[in-house]
């Protein structure tokens, strides 16, 4: 499996104006995608929020699976965050609680609350910022990386967002939060192996929601092997190439257009108990990276020395 990578310039450059920025920041607000709240969660952030008040905001719930977001929000609370809550893009007196949240942490403050606005590409940041400054400022799409630079908006009230460009990290160490972050579109298009992402999806699909298979495609194989739903969905669909083979290129991206835009029905890609397994995974990655390392170092040293 190929870690999917994806950070360019203006990301780098986002994340050293969040370091720069930070003295000036009381609050942040970190979106989450509810579909991936753990794989959308940006390790970066906490390390340079340090011990400043973050909410945490799972917004795209209206897709996420309606009865794993509440155990998400449950599993979050645990872990200390200042506010915990879901909202998708139509619930604004939801997200306005947010505003005042942000200015009830200061009850003594003269001086307007800075809150910062983070999340990684595609999360719905500028859908919220629109909402909370009751007029359009920032641009809006189902593509990452639409907005680029830093924007300061007066909400009233005594508070003032900044909004930042989405940001991802340098290096995603666990290879399924690249496919689900590929998956949601978190990442860019050109950047994607879509076969290798819709094969995840496929199976993961076939494991945890066969019955929205069945409803969208009329798929009824017991049987867990990708290979033949996508098959199928390319028979269905009429997605052939010459000589009357299945295009398969034309399957991935038409199952991973229908997921994104909830075709399927409301789907969440991890829960919480994949956390420490997951976790575990990496550190053995880290591991054997790091032998390898040391391996040609040792190569390198024993070459040298027989020269």
């Amino acid at each position: 499996m190929a870690n999917i990578q994806w950070y360019p310039g203006h990301m780098h450059k986002t994340a050293t104006e969040i370091r720069e920025g930070l003295p000036r920041v009381d609050v942040f607000i970190e979106l989450l995608d509810a579909r991936i709240p753990y794989s959308s969660g940006n390790p970066l952030l906490t390390e340079i929020r340090d011990t400043k008040p973050c909410v945490k905001l799972l917004m795209r719930d209206d897709l996420a699976d309606p009865t794993r977001t509440p155990i998400w929000l449950n599993w979050l609370q645990t872990q200390g965050e200042d506010l915990v809550m879901s909202a998708n893009r139509t619930e604004r007196d939801k997200l306005s609680h947010l505003v005042r949240h942000c200015r009830e942490l200061f009850p003594e403050r003269d001086t307007p609350v800075i809150v910062m606005v983070v999340g990684i590409p595609n999360v719905g940041k500028s859908t919220l910022i629109n909402i909370l400054a009751k007029r359009k400022i920032a641009r809006t799409g189902d593509e990452p990386a639409i907005t680029r630079t830093q924007q300061r908006i007066p909400l009233g009230h005594g508070v003032v967002l900044l909004d930042t460009p989405g940001v991802l990290w340098p290096n995603i160490e666990n290879p399924l939060s690249g496919l689900r972050l590929a998956a949601t579109r978190a990442i860019r298009d050109t950047a994607v192996n879509h076969d290798e992402v819709a094969w995840y999806l496929a199976e993961y699909l076939l494991s945890d929601y066969r019955h929205l298979l069945s409803a969208r495609y009329v798929y009824e194989n017991d049987d867990p092997d990708p290979a033949l739903l996508l098959e199928h969905i390319g028979r269905q669909r009429g997605c052939y190439k010459a000589g009357g083979k299945i295009d398969l290129a034309r399957v991935s991206r038409l199952l991973l257009n229908d997921f994104a835009n909830g075709s399927i029905g409301r789907i969440t890609l991890e829960m919480p108990e994949m956390i420490q397994r997951e976790q575990r995974e990496v550190e053995r990655i880290r591991e054997e990276k790091a032998a390898k390392k040391a391996a040609r170092k040792e190569r390198w040293r024993n070459r040298k020395e027989g020269s």
